[in-house]
């Protein structure tokens, strides 16, 4: 026996009728910020040495030359593109993403909304819209089974990414509701098991997780789009208890009401903070207070006796370990010794501070060792309302600094301007021509103006 009880199925009837005229300019505003805040991410990522191992990759399988490998300066077929340019969205740990929800879903919805717009020359009035309802899906989707899905061993990056990316395929594509639904049902078949392993050893497969998202996203909108049918209740599931919902929770109750709370009045994508620093979210209240230490007082590195790290307890289980001059760069985004030590030293901690010699820095390395990750109780009490870090840097003259922030920089209630975005944009992208930059930034903030998305893409 079914069962339908309506949540995939709203889910998908509200992104079939969102259009860009009906939308808040909050929203639409959102979404061209998000736009290049990716693209930000990507240009940064392309200075990694294993991402170059992917563009390698994937340029020797050649293809149809449709859509665009983003800054890589050649095009390939559409899920190849998505697949490269939501890996090099991801590599640089920059990218967006939904605190309630523990998910990064630009990386899987915008790498498939830009392939299909390439491939069928649609502008920006309709990626926009592809956009929004991406991140809707992708998020409540994520709110829903969040946190027990990441603790059941789960990225909801790759898992729910899938779904929202499925949902901007479809949107561009032309499907109705119903063909909304059927690429829903696929996505929930097609989508990467996306396992913690990867990311919790610092292994660099991590990195490919929206892109793989984004790919068979492409691929679920694409059979429905070709008539293959997939469970209109693929998100709550049955009594067989084969919902998406259901198998990757570990046996705790999701909470489908998330779905559907005030859909059609707030919008997901509203809720999605932006990155400044190229590390794990949890780290960048410490990142912001050891930077703003550094710049506002008057000490150098080798003065430091000791650092104190004060932080909520998910923080100090997912990014409170520290490095070795063996680390992979996956490792150092997600090592709160590292990120405190890097921001201390380079005053600054964005692409640089993820390559190889500064990882294995004897000086980093050092002042890692310094960096001590504790939990606070009334820290973690707050969280996940504020996402607050303190760090205590005790110096060998006996002075002692400190700074707490509360809720870092990107976060919705402390926002990145769209000139803070165009200013990441630069600063990841130094060896770029100033004056395409510009154009990239001018035509991204622009989007709802832009006839054709490859006007966009070609330029990047």
């Amino acid at each position: 026996m079914e069962q339908d009880t309506g949540y995939t199925r709203r889910l998908a009837e509200l992104c079939a009728g969102i259009s860009l005229e009906r939308l808040p300019a909050e929203v639409v505003d959102k979404a061209k910020l998000c736009l290049l805040d990716f693209l930000a991410n990507v240009y940064g990522s392309l200075e990694l040495e294993a991402v170059s191992k992917v563009v390698s990759y994937i340029r020797s399988l050649g293809g149809r030359e449709v859509a665009a490998a983003l800054g890589c300066g050649f095009k390939t077929g559409i899920h190849n593109a998505a697949f490269l340019n939501g890996t090099t969205a991801e590599a640089i740990e920059a990218q967006d993403g939904l605190r309630f929800g523990g998910n990064h879903p630009g990386t899987a919805v915008i790498p498939a909304a830009l392939a299909v717009a390439e491939d069928l020359g649609r502008g920006g009035k309709d990626v926009i819209e592809a956009l929004v309802a991406g991140y809707e899906v992708a998020g409540r989707i994520a709110a829903s089974i969040h946190p027990h899905h990441t603790l059941a061993g789960f990225l909801p990056t790759g898992t729910c990414g899938t779904f929202g990316a499925a949902a901007a395929a479809s949107k561009l594509m032309g499907h109705d509701a119903e063909g909304l639904l059927n690429a829903l049902g696929n996505a929930g078949y097609l989508a990467p098991l996306s396992m913690a392993e990867h990311l919790m050893g610092g292994y660099t497969s991590k990195i490919v997780q929206g892109g793989q998202a984004a790919s068979a996203g492409l691929t679920a909108a694409g059979l429905a789009g070709a008539g293959i049918t997939g469970p209109p209740y693929v998100l709550e599931g049955s009594h067989l208890r084969g919902g998406f919902t259901q198998i990757t929770t570990r046996g705790s109750e999701p909470d489908l009401k998330r779905i559907v709370d005030r859909l059609g009045e707030h919008f997901s994508i509203v809720d999605v903070y932006l990155k400044p620093y190229t590390a794990c979210r949890h780290t960048h209240g410490a990142a912001q207070a050891a930077l703003e230490l550094a710049a506002g007082e008057s000490f150098q590195p080798q003065d430091i006796e000791a650092v104190d790290v004060y932080t909520y307890g998910i923080a100090s289980m997912a990014v409170g370990k520290g490095v070795t001059s063996g680390s992979s760069f996956v490792s150092a985004q997600f090592s709160l010794p590292y990120v405190v030590s890097a921001c201390l030293i380079d005053g600054e901690m964005g692409p640089a501070q993820l390559k190889a010699d500064r990882i294995c820095d004897a000086a980093i390395l050092e002042l890692s060792r310094k960096v001590k990750v504790s939990v606070d109780p009334e820290l973690t009490r707050t969280y996940p309302g504020v996402t607050a870090s303190r760090v205590e840097i005790r110096l060998k003259s006996g002075r002692t600094l400190a700074k707490q922030v509360d809720i870092p920089l990107g976060d919705p209630r402390n926002p990145m301007t769209a000139e803070g975005v165009a200013d990441k944009v630069k600063r990841f992208a130094p060896k770029r021509d100033g004056e395409a930059l510009n154009k990239v930034i001018g035509l991204s903030l622009e989007l709802d103006n832009l006839g054709d998305i490859r006007e966009l893409t070609s330029t990047v």
